[in-house]
């Protein structure tokens, strides 16, 4: 199981850590574990309403930088284990095994069984070079086969915070064994294999997984979590649900005085048990597949972010919106950017 720094909360108040939620006290009062109530408090953990807690998983992006970490670390001796700062400001403790500039790290998944990539390892080979701090994507890891909106055919897919988290994980690791340049290998021996079973293929992505991670967590979106979520949205007076955590972030931002729900892709859930007029804001691809499923058929676009960069998007905004407001009356929707810019707004 994974590990957290964060420390354990006095009396009976406990807030996640990663999504800012503070849990009802009826909720923490019916887990009576004080060690999942521990877990909750890290963040490592999700608190549901009947008390259980489900445990987080680490994303292919926390596991890489792991990787990389502990081939850095393994130079100066055997590693075990190491410390990664994940984009959502944690710090945790996650299995590495390193020796003699080689090491690999074993994907965790926590408790979400729908994990693609669950048990996926990542392997890393570190040496010293004489100036820079490099980083070689190798095999088992996706590229673009084509330009997108974002990245260029043949970039290694890995996303700007899981590159962020394993880059700082690298010079971290270089600082405390005093190397002031360093090569770092990374592969995922099995990735190929297990990309078939993703929808990388569909999104133009070959070769391999792709490495990703806004937080550098998973969450274990199961029945329980849905239960859980779902009684967050019914008991709301006024609601914004969003999809994912730059969603959460701005939704907050923008929506200060509203309760603020992460739905992930139980977008229709929610949507169906709220009440009254709800809000629903976030990045264009869960929502936009949400109101209009077929939004992408006949554009020869393989997401709706690389969508979203092509003339007349606001345009097509506007006719999902037009619908929208007759399937889902009293429901206003605002598609944002990455910046957290307003891309439209059904009004």
């Amino acid at each position: 199981m994974p590990k957290s720094t964060r420390p354990d909360p006095e009396g009976t108040t406990i807030t996640d850590p990663v999504t800012g939620f503070t849990y009802p006290v009826e909720w923490v009062s019916a887990c009576e574990d004080p060690e999942l109530r521990q877990l909750a408090s890290s963040g490592l953990g999700v608190l549901t309403s009947g008390g259980r807690v489900l445990r987080r998983g680490f994303t292919t992006g926390t596991t890489a930088a792991a990787a990389c970490s502990a081939a850095i670390l393994s130079l100066r001796g055997p590693v075990q284990e190491v410390q990664i700062h994940i984009p959502c400001g944690l710090l945790v403790a996650v299995p590495a095994c390193g020796v003699r500039g080689h090491a690999e790290a074993e994907k965790f998944a926590g408790d979400y069984p729908g994990d693609a990539t669950a048990g996926v390892t990542f392997s890393a080979d570190a040496r010293p070079i004489d100036q820079g701090i490099v980083l070689l994507a190798g095999t088992g890891i996706g590229r673009f086969a084509r330009d997108t909106s974002r990245n260029r055919a043949g970039e290694p897919a890995i996303s700007r915070a899981a590159l962020q988290c394993i880059m700082d994980a690298i010079d971290s690791a270089a600082r405390e064994i005093g190397l002031s340049a360093v090569e770092v290998s990374l592969s995922v021996p099995k990735g190929e294999i297990v990309a078939a079973k993703t929808l990388n293929p569909r999104l133009g992505i070959l070769s391999g997984i792709s490495v990703l991670g806004t937080t550098g967590l998973v969450e274990p979106w199961d029945d329980h979590l849905t239960e859980s979520m779902l009684e967050r949205v019914e008991s709301a007076d006024r609601l914004v649900i969003t999809t994912g955590r730059l969603g959460l972030r701005y939704s907050r931002l923008l929506f200060p005085e509203h309760d603020v729900v992460l739905a992930g892709a139980k977008i229709r859930e929610a949507v169906e048990r709220a009440r009254g007029e709800v809000i629903l804001c976030g990045l264009p691809g869960l929502l936009l597949k949400f109101l209009d499923p077929e939004i992408l058929e006949g554009t020869g676009c393989a997401t709706v972010e690389e969508l979203s960069g092509r003339p007349g998007f606001d345009r097509l905004l506007e006719g999902v919106f037009m619908r929208s407001r007759i399937q889902y009356p009293g429901l206003r929707v605002i598609v944002l950017s990455r910046q957290g810019d307003v891309l439209g707004d059904s009004g």
